[in-house]
């Protein structure tokens, strides 16, 4: 007998969205809050200034390592 995965079951494309959505939403939160800590330890002594480029790039630098963790984790070896 053959085993069947989760979208071979029946129609729980719904249940996969639902999924990924909230896999991307723990991945942007926890990207703010690196983001976050970030600009406060860079503007520590208070003459360096964090600009808005700096934290767009800092977040999409976190959100990459937050997907490639993400997908190694559900991926798999």
């Amino acid at each position: 007998m053959r085993t069947l995965t989760i979208l071979e079951v029946g129609n729980l494309a719904g249940v996969v969205v639902i999924i990924v959505g909230v896999i991307i939403l723990v991945a942007l939160v926890l990207s703010l809050i690196v983001t976050v800590v970030t600009k406060v330890i860079y503007e520590w002594k208070g003459d360096r200034k964090f600009t808005k480029k700096q934290f767009i790039q800092t977040m999409l630098i976190s959100l990459l390592v937050c997907g490639l963790i993400s997908g190694y984790i559900c991926g798999g070896l």
